[in-house]
């Protein structure tokens, strides 16, 4: 039987178009920068794909009431005294504000359902795709095809995010210095995104700077930098739990309340701990914890079915494993994660000491793309950024290999728009 594909499948599989303007790309890194365009062309040549991704209003609707699903559980005082009880000391400290830029990571199955692959807390890439949209240019002439969210109305979104995590936590105060904050900033793949924070928030009339975590200190009862006074850190550093001895002083600052962090410790705890995916896969557990049925369906339907890897369960796990994809706990990024049928004993025998757990495996779906004048089908996920259980901004990443990589041509962050009446686009 010859299978029915939906406007947007037709659209991504066959139709290799091309809407990325570079020219007001360039324009916009030019703005902060001169050098950075060449920079950007030298170092992270496929940071951005030419070719949009083609998704269906439905499966926008889908993701967001998967969301929803989730931020109702996490809710609840069960599920967070589960989780908190499992967590490092410094992820138990609560503090006002929730937490910005969680970003929910998705697949789209053989029948175009969307599943859940992983939650991130600090999700990078928002104001990159920012820009990335505000490049769009009219791919098939005489069709328009909608983007998901205005630019103008994600960037407003975004600086009022971070307003409203400040006014949680302090109130009316003013808001004086924000810190931009990673382990040696200046070398992450994402700094010219960094580079664009700074630019907004400056816009918007808030001071900003760009800092190493190691230069940070406590002093007098604040989170300095340079012997600023350091109001709120917008923090992409990836020792999530602030473990690391670098990170003593953005520590000791979170712990004491002298400092507005966001996103923060619990909120990797409660969010991107994958750990987490097991308890949301598993109908049991859920009704357990006094779930009400009808989110339970969404989760079920919305979660690839989830489970801890233990010693214990080894020989079923390795029975399993070409249908699993094996992730380290507090993983990101695609580190140290394994497609199951591609494991030796060796990395097996690791896995199974080592804090992971085992995920269904869901086949990304595929985008056609045009490189080098001929036709290459890339993989593709779908981000969704969210605020307090709302979505802001929907992206793509298109790539090769067995996750995101940014190393592929033709791939990168991708437009997102909404599948079109017709399938007329040639």
């Amino acid at each position: 039987m010859t299978q029915t594909l939906s406007i947007s499948e037709t659209l991504n599989r066959r139709c290799p178009c091309r809407s990325l303007d570079g020219t007001i790309l360039d324009g916009t890194f030019a703005a902060i920068e001169p050098a950075l365009v060449e920079r950007l062309r030298a170092e992270r040549p496929h940071l951005f794909s030419d070719t949009p991704v083609y998704v269906a209003r439905a499966t926008l609707d889908r993701m967001a009431e998967v969301i929803s699903a989730i931020e109702r559980v996490i809710a609840l005082p069960t599920y967070r005294q589960t989780v908190l009880a499992r967590a490092p000391a410094s992820a138990r400290h609560t503090p006002p504000n929730p937490g910005a830029f969680y970003g929910y990571d998705f697949h789209l199955d053989a029948s175009g359902r969307p599943r859940l692959i992983e939650i991130n807390t600090n999700a990078g890439g928002a104001l990159l795709n920012l820009a990335l949209l505000r490049a769009q240019k009219v791919c098939c002439p005489g069709h328009v095809h909608p983007l998901p969210h205005a630019p103008d109305v994600v960037q407003a979104d975004l600086i009022a995010m971070l307003r409203e995590e400040w006014r949680i936590a302090r109130g009316a105060a003013p808001l004086g210095l924000v810190a931009i904050v990673d382990d040696a900033p200046a070398g992450q793949y994402l700094h010219p995104e960094f580079l664009l924070f700074q630019r907004m928030l400056r816009e918007a009339g808030v001071e900003a700077v760009i800092a190493d975590a190691a230069a940070l200190e406590c002093r007098d009862g604040r989170l300095r930098v340079d012997g600023r006074p350091v109001d709120m850190v917008y923090n992409r550093v990836t020792d999530f739990h602030l473990t690391e001895s670098v990170h003593a002083a953005l520590r000791a600052a979170w712990l004491d309340d002298a400092v507005v962090l966001t996103p923060h410790p619990q909120g990797h705890a409660l969010y991107a701990d994958k750990r987490n995916l097991a308890l949301l896969s598993d109908a049991d557990a859920l009704h357990a914890l006094g779930i009400d049925a009808a989110t339970i369906d969404v989760l079920l339907a919305g979660v690839p079915h989830t489970r801890l890897v233990t010693p214990e369960q080894a020989d079923a796990l390795w029975a399993a494993r070409k249908r699993l994809f094996f992730k380290p706990a507090a993983g990101y990024g695609g580190k140290a994660a394994y497609r199951g049928d591609k494991l030796t004993h060796a990395t097996f025998a690791a896995i199974l000491s080592g804090g992971y757990v085992a995920q269904e495996r869901i086949e990304p779906s595929l985008r056609c793309v045009e490189v080098d004048g001929g036709k290459v089908d890339l993989k593709l996920d779908l981000r969704n950024y969210v605020y307090r259980g709302r979505v802001q901004l929907v992206a793509a990443r298109l790539y090769q290999g067995q996750t995101t990589n940014f190393r592929t041509p033709g791939g990168g962050f991708a437009a997102v728009y909404v599948e079109p009446d017709d399938a007329s686009c040639r």
